[in-house]
Order: C-alpha cells, then sequence, then structure tokens
C-alpha cells in the first residue's frame, strides 16, 4: 500500500534527499513550498506553491489529497507547530516534525545561555533540555520565536494529527548550503601545511549524520505508526572530537598537512571563541535503531567523499576563508615557533 506524503518546506538541502528515501520506500510525495528552489529537483512531482504563514488557506486542497503522513521539515516555531497541526486535523493520520539536538540542555550550556558543569553523556531522549528558550533571538526577526522545544511540546502532545519529532544533529552532505566542511576543506584544497585549532575545540565532540542517513530516520519515523507520540535522536554511533573529524577529512582528500593545537589566549586573533568546548554533544541514537530498526543506507567513506567532491564543485560565494586568514595563521604559527605537524 503506498503512503501519501506531503513534505513541507525542506527544499534546500536535506528535503530533496528525504524525496528519495521515501520514493525507494514506494511513498507517493507531494512538495508544498515557496517555489524558490525544489521545482527543477524533482519536476516529475507535484508542487503546491504557497507559504505556510497562510497555511490554512490550502485546507480545501489538502482534503482532495488523502494523505497519510506530513513531514514538516522548517517548523521555527511553536506558532508554526500548532499551525500545521490545526491544518491537518482531521485530514492526515500523522506528522513527523523536524526538531534538532540545540534542544538539550547541554547546547544552552556550550553557547553560554545556561550555566552549570557538564552534565551526563550520550544525551537521551530524556536528557535535560535547556530552561532558557529562544537561543537564538538578537540573530535576526528570521530566528527571534525559533524554539524547537516548543515545537517538539506541541506535536508530540497532539492526538490529531499524532505526531513524532526527530532531533536532528551536525548535518552534512551535499546541498548543505552553511557549507560545514569548508573552512577545512578550502586548506586542504590549497596545500595548507596546517590548520589551527584552539586546544578545547580540537577534543570538542559532536554528533554528526550524513543527509541521506537523515533522510532514511525521517522516511522511516513517516512509515511507522509505532513511532507516534514519540521523539527520536538521529546520529552516526561515534561521535568524533573536532581533531578527529579534520583527520577523516584529511584521509579522504590525501592532504599530508597537520594540525596545530594552541592553548586558550595564544592567538586571539585566530580563535573566534563562540562556545565553552568543555560542553560536549555527544548524542545517543539507540532508540530509533532499536524501535524503527534505523540504520545507515550510505558506507562513512562514500558519505564523506561524496559531500568532499560537492563542496569542491560548489564553493561557497563569497569564501569566508582568504589569503588573510592564511596570512594571520602564518604570522600566528611563527610566532609560536611551532611546524606544521600535529602537536
Amino acid at each position: 500500500m503506498t503512503t501519501k506524503t506531503l513534505i513541507l518546506g525542506g527544499t534546500r538541502f536535506i528535503g530533496p534527499a528525504v524525496v528519495c528515501r521515501l520514493r525507494a520506500h514506494n511513498c507517493d510525495v507531494t512538495l508544498f513550498h515557496r517555489g524558490q528552489t525544489g521545482t527543477e529537483l524533482f519536476p516529475e512531482l507535484t508542487h503546491i506553491i504557497g507559504d505556510r504563514e497562510q497555511l490554512a488557506q490550502y485546507r480545501p486542497q489538502f482534503e482532495s489529497m488523502s494523505l497519510d503522513v506530513v513531514i514538516d521539515m522548517a517548523p521555527l516555531s511553536e506558532a508554526h507547530a500548532h499551525r500545521v497541526i490545526d491544518t491537518f486535523a482531521g485530514i492526515a493520520q500523522r506528522i513527523v516534525t523536524i526538531s534538532s539536538c540545540d534542544v538539550y540542555q547541554a547546547y544552552g550550556k556550550l553557547i553560554g545561555i545556561e550555566d552549570g558543569p557538564p552534565g551526563e553523556l550520550p544525551l537521551t531522549e530524556t536528557s535535560p533540555l535547556r530552561t532558557k528558550h529562544f537561543p537564538y533571538r538578537g540573530q535576526g526577526e528570521r530566528y527571534y520565536d525559533y524554539e524547537k522545544i516548543l515545537v517538539e511540546r506541541a506535536t508530540v502532545e497532539s492526538e490529531d494529527p499524532r505526531g513524532t519529532a526527530l532531533r536532528l544533529p551536525m548535518v552534512y552532505g551535499p546541498l548543505d548550503y552553511q557549507h560545514r566542511l569548508w573552512p577545512y576543506l578550502k586548506r586542504m584544497r590549497d596545500r595548507r601545511p596546517y590548520i589551527v585549532l584552539e586546544s578545547g575545540q580540537a577534543d570538542w565532540r559532536v554528533a554528526r549524520a550524513y543527509v541521506e542517513d537523515v533522510a532514511e530516520a525521517i522516511a522511516l519515523a513517516a512509515l511507522d505508526d509505532t513511532a507516534a507520540g514519540t521523539i527520536y535522536n538521529v546520529c552516526e554511533t561515534e561521535c568524533y572530537a573536532e581533531r578527529e573529524w579534520v583527520e577523516c577529512i584529511a584521509r579522504a582528500i590525501q592532504w599530508n598537512g597537520g594540525v596545530i593545537t594552541v592553548d586558550a589566549g595564544q592567538c586571539p586573533e585566530l580563535i573566534d571563541e563562540q562556545f565553552n568546548p568543555q560542553h560536549h554533544l555527544i548524542v545517543s541514537s539507540d532508540r530509533i535503531r532499536s524501535e524503527l530498526s534505523y540504520r545507515e543506507v550510505v558506507d562513512p567513506k562514500e558519505a564523506l567523499r561524496t559531500t568532499i567532491d560537492w563542496e569542491l564543485d560548489n564553493p561557497p560565494e563569497p569564501d569566508p576563508v582568504s589569503e588573510a586568514d592564511y596570512a594571520k595563521e602564518d604570522a600566528a604559527v611563527a610566532r609560536l615557533g611551532v611546524g606544521g605537524r600535529d602537536r
């Protein structure tokens, strides 16, 4: 039996991979988005062009679709979550909404909006959440009311439709508009002899996942009714330290340079201290692996290689890494009197 699925937004990065995984599971997919991206990727699919801020206006069209599941790729606020729930009540059986590991109290401590020592790791779905809401106020109007904690709460408490929330980690892969690999990859491509990391940053561990594997998790949650009313973490089983992640990229691109670590305060012109690296984001994905039989669909080496190839073919514009950055690094390393190998 074909599952009729509507995807709200998400045409820029993870969304296209979700479409592919849903179709691999024999789902009937319709896309609802603003029309700025996405139509050229899947011209054979039905595209409903609209604004989620006026979602209720499209309810008559949704009623005619006999929907099973709605996947909300971009709910930023509690108002977004309730708008989706209200619009699809009596229409769809289930909602799968995309959340983030930024809900955890450990993340609040990481970015400095909460105090206290590091908590118990790994983070599970029952680990403490942030006590301070709206972590990105002051970073633009779009994120003024951003709060995934409230999105999750509204979603999993919904009875019509039943809701599931997936907490995503740092996602990498083709179409990543944040270009998470680029600062390291650019230096390797330019044959820089070293990459400089603050010592705490070098040891900091964070959960990651490849975009196609994340998409598989989303598809499984959409297709399994037992996921209703549940929150799942999604991530790889290995949470690499930043130094280890750089080394993974180096092996994939065959870069022979080294990592230089410096103590906090040694090179303030190089280190942008925006977070406290003693607070790791080591996350457990045991629940989704056990309850939904989630497994990665792409070999880790292939995932990294594919990401690297896409990044090299699609560098960010403007490039955030400049010759001026290199000059600062060379001057700082010369002042410290260290070489280009790992320290």
